[in-house]
This record gives C-alpha cells, structure tokens and sequence, in this order.
C-alpha cells in the first residue's frame, strides 16, 4: 500500500506503438551510416523494380524462340540486341531473368514468411507454456531437423508435385523448426520480464502476453534472421529448379535456366554463367541487408 505523498511506480510495460515507430525510423537512420546495408538494400530494390516492370523492362517474350545459341551482344534482324545471348532454343536469356525474378521474389518471400509463420506460433507455444507442450513440439522440430534439408525438399516435393505452391509447402515443412528453436530461445528469455509479470497481474491472456509483450521485443534476431534465410530459400528455390522440381516449364525458373544449358557451359558458358550470377547478387542483397541489420543492432 503506498503511503500519503508517495508515488506509485507504474506497471512496466512493453514498448508502445508509438515508440516502436519511432525505433523504426531512428534504425533506418542507422541503416542509412551502414555501408554493406545500403549496398544490399539497392541490389535488392534493383531486383524488385525489374520484377515489377518485367513487361516494360524486358526486351523479348522469354517464351519467344528467336535464334538459337546467339552469343551476347548479338543484334537480331528483326530488331533488338541479344545482350545477355540467348539458349539452345533461341529464347533471349536477359529476358527469362528479368521474368524469373518474378517468380523468386514472390515465392521466395511468401515461404520465408510461412515458415515464420508455423516457426513463430511454435516457438512462443514451446518457450511460454514449457513442460509437456515444449517437449511435444521440440521431439517434432527434432525430428524434421534430423533429416537433410534437401533430402526433406525432394521428398515433400516428389509427393505433392512441383509447383510454386508446393515450393512454399515444402520450405515451410523443413524451415519453421529451426525458427522454432531461435524464437523458444527468446521467450524463454524474455517471459521472465517485467512487463510480462505486469501483463500477467493485469489477468491479460497468454496468447494476448506472447503476441504483444513478448514478440516484439524479439524482433531484432528475428529480422536479421529472416534476411539469411531469404537467401537460403533463394538458394534452395534455385536449387530445386536445377533438380527439375521448381517451377513447371515454359515458365522462367533461374535454377532450370541452369539445369537445361548445363551440358553445353563449356562451348556457351553465357547460358548458364548469367542465370547464376542473377541468384548470387540476389542472395549477396539479402545477405548484407542482414549484416547491416545485425550492426543497427549493435549500435542500438
């Protein structure tokens, strides 16, 4: 009980909307003084403008079979340049980039963001109730996470088919454990603060306590997190083309681009040199957004 002249402490509490906005636009800031950030923020926004405007940006239909094994620069006699050359079928290979980036920076994105998804509501459920609901869910994120990551991909794909639905699904089933883990290692942390205790008196709900208290201050290695594995879904949505089980022909699919001029690299290694080129900048965006992100958290 407080006495006559004293001042009650409040209730701490987490961070408000209003102040979270705030440390938004303070962190872009830092961001801003972040030289690998600012590098990865424009390959990443380079490859979004050109996904966007695919129809004005490319040149040729990437399905249009015009001259086969033309090299870069070729000038075409209908009109037009071949600036990237094109495939064994004729297809100019700059446009079948620009379309694939399409595909990668819609899919690659909404399968991080799933998996967060499933990885997120796992986590806060392992971390805040503990006992038999953490040992539940950590014996099944320990059993997904036992078998290779790749293996897992083929498996869940070659059962459902290859599509970019099924991609999702399938990076979904074999990433959100790992997430799991990093978020019920945060809430393990974060449930022993103040301001849950203070939620907890108010008689707020658990889930209300997980979603509002504890998930936002988890933020940070969440978001450096979530830009690495941009690049792992990059790599892996990549990777599953090559193997035939991305995205259905004639669609533009980096990794398939890859797969199918493969046996002819050495005589025209233009075919399968910029398809990869185009991941690998792709990935190096995301990668030192994340390094420019982990410095705002250092600094912060």
């Amino acid at each position: 009980m407080t006495d006559i002249g004293e001042t009650a402490t409040p209730a701490p509490s987490a961070p408000s909307p209003g102040a979270a906005f705030g440390r938004a636009i303070r962190s872009f800031a830092l961001l801003r003084e972040s030289g690998a950030g600012m590098v990865g923020v424009g390959l990443i926004a380079l490859w979004v403008f050109v996904a966007l405007f695919a129809p004005l940006v490319a040149p040729f239909d990437p399905n249009a079979t015009l001259q086969p094994f033309a090299k870069p620069g070729t000038v075409y006699a209908q009109g037009g340049t071949f600036w990237l050359g094109t495939d064994h079928i004729g297809r100019d290979i700059l446009s079948r980039i620009i379309w694939g980036s399409r595909a990668v920076l819609f899919y690659a994105p909404l399968a991080t963001a799933s998996a967060y998804l499933v990885g997120i509501l796992m986590g806060l459920a392992a971390g805040y109730f503990r006992g038999k609901m953490d040992e539940f869910l950590s014996f099944i994120a320990n059993v997904i996470l036992s078998f290779p990551v790749l293996v897992l991909y083929i498996l869940v794909i070659a059962t459902i088919g290859a599509s970019g639905i099924n991609i999702v699904i399938a990076i979904t089933f074999a990433s959100a454990p790992g997430i799991m883990r990093i978020v019920r290692g945060l809430v393990l942390d974060l449930r022993n603060r103040d301001y849950v205790a203070a939620a907890q008196t108010r008689g707020e709900s658990s889930w209300y306590i997980m979603l509002v208290e504890i998930l936002p201050n988890a933020r940070g290695p969440l978001i450096v997190d979530a830009c690495l594995r941009l690049g792992y879904v990059i790599i892996t949505i990549g990777v599953l083309g090559f193997l035939g089980l991305g995205l259905p022909p004639p669609d533009p699919d980096w990794g398939g681009m890859i797969n199918e001029t493969r046996s002819m690299a050495l005589a025209f290694p233009h075919m399968t040199i910029f398809p990869c080129i185009a991941i690998s900048s792709l990935i190096l965006g995301f990668n030192m957004l994340a390094d420019g992100l982990r410095e705002i958290a250092i600094r912060d």
